[in-house]
This record gives C-alpha cells, sequence and structure tokens, in this order.
C-alpha cells in the first residue's frame, strides 16, 4: 500500500483509475494507493496520476509531497521522488466581506411583512482630497519636476504619511517667464486610516491635512565636466 500526503497548501481534487490496484482518496490532501501484487513473474511497472490545486500561502518552487510511505507483507522498502510545482499567483485581495442577512418569514397568504433590520454600517467610506498649486514665474523652456507631499494631523499634532505623488509638468513656450498652474493632484484617503477618533462607519468628522511641495527645473545648460556630449 502506498499512501501518498501532500503539503497543507495544496489539496487533492481526484485520483484517475491506476494502471494496476485500486486508488481512493482519504482527505483533503491524501491519497492510499492498493497494490496486490506487482512484479511477481517479470519486471512490471505501475503509476497513479491525480490532481491537486493549490488552496494555501506557499509560492515559488514548492514541492507537492508532505510525505509518501509504503508497506508490503515482505517488509520491502522502496524511495520516490520529490516532485516540485512552481506557483505564481496573483496576490487577491477581499477588502469587502458579503453581508450577514437578516432572516424574515413571510406567512401564507399574507401580502406584506415589516421587518427593522436595525442599523446599518457604511462600508468603504473615504474622501479624495483634489489639489491645485501655482508654480511662480516659470521660464520658458524649461520642464519642472514637481512633489506633492500629503499627511493627516491628529489631535497631538502627530502627522501620518497620506501619499506622495511626483509630476512631470511640461516647459511652456511663452515669451517670458509666467505663472503655470497645476490643477486637480488627487489623493485617496480611505476612512479606515482617519486619526480624528470618529467611529467606524461615520464621516462625519473633520479630517486636517498637511500638503507640502518640491519643486525644481528638469533642464539646464549646466555641464559636470562630461569627457564626451552629455545627454538628457
Amino acid at each position: 500500500m502506498i499512501r501518498d500526503t501532500v503539503k497543507p497548501c495544496f489539496t487533492v481534487l481526484g485520483v484517475s483509475r491506476p494502471t494496476v490496484g485500486t486508488a481512493e482518496i482519504t482527505g483533503d490532501t491524501s491519497v492510499v494507493w492498493k497494490i496486490d501484487a506487482l512484479g511477481v513473474n517479470e519486471s512490471e511497472g505501475a503509476y497513479l496520476d491525480f490532481t491537486v490545486r493549490h488552496t494555501g500561502a506557499c509560492t515559488g518552487e514548492a514541492e507537492v509531497n508532505e510525505s509518501i510511505s509504503y508497506t508490503d507483507a515482505e517488509g520491502n522498502s522502496v524511495s520516490f521522488p520529490s516532485p516540485t510545482v512552481t506557483v505564481d499567483c496573483d496576490v487577491v485581495e477581499r477588502p469587502e466581506a458579503c453581508p450577514e442577512p437578516v432572516t424574515l418569514t413571510v406567512g401564507g397568504c399574507t401580502d406584506t411583512v415589516k421587518l427593522d433590520a436595525g442599523t446599518i454600517t457604511l462600508e468603504s467610506l473615504g474622501r479624495i482630497a483634489q489639489i491645485d498649486v501655482t508654480l511662480q514665474s516659470v521660464c520658458p523652456g524649461k520642464r519642472v519636476a514637481l512633489a506633492v507631499i500629503l499627511t493627516e494631523v491628529d489631535a497631538r499634532g502627530t502627522e501620518y504619511r497620506r501619499g506622495m505623488k511626483t509630476l512631470l509638468i511640461p516647459a511652456h513656450a511663452g515669451p517670458g517667464c509666467r505663472d503655470v498652474s497645476v490643477r486637480c493632484i488627487k489623493f485617496v484617503l480611505p476612512e479606515s486610516l482617519a486619526v480624528n477618533g470618529e467611529a467606524e462607519g461615520s464621516m462625519c468628522g473633520t479630517r486636517d491635512l498637511r500638503a507640502r511641495f518640491i519643486a525644481n527645473y528638469i533642464d539646464s545648460g549646466f555641464d559636470c565636466c562630461c569627457d564626451t556630449d552629455c545627454t538628457q
């Protein structure tokens, strides 16, 4: 008899009919293969196919088998290879769970039913901060690199990171320096990150934010002692 137990991150789905003997699934991760006799009078081979599904957290190159044991009446010993598979799964997040149902019963020959379902918490609340900024006195023909750093402030004045964006502002072709308006820089602020002490499922409270800006020219005529032509 051969008992094959696969790793906990795999589940046995099905087993085919072996070339010799019988096989059955004995658990989510185990298969038993029974052979009455093999190779008694001449050399003989046998094989069994079964299907597993990756259901756990193991990734990369993973061994399929946790253990394989072999027993027979003569006390023979058998060695088995240890096959591996490459597991490359997408990371799946499910931020919203299925809601719990509220049970109600409508009696026979009854047209209507009244139900007080209690309170329901709003899910996945959040806010979007949309920021405009004006770059002053930008020279023509020069691109600008702009960074926006957003933080949130609690009642004690402690700041918490809420996002950073770096933007490439194209050069303008005006005759001289001019102000350049940069509009609609958006940040997503999930309410689950709020530090204003409000209850879960509410966005009635005020959230205090701070935005910082860093800007500099990208293009310049400066060459740092280049032996060859510098490239942009």
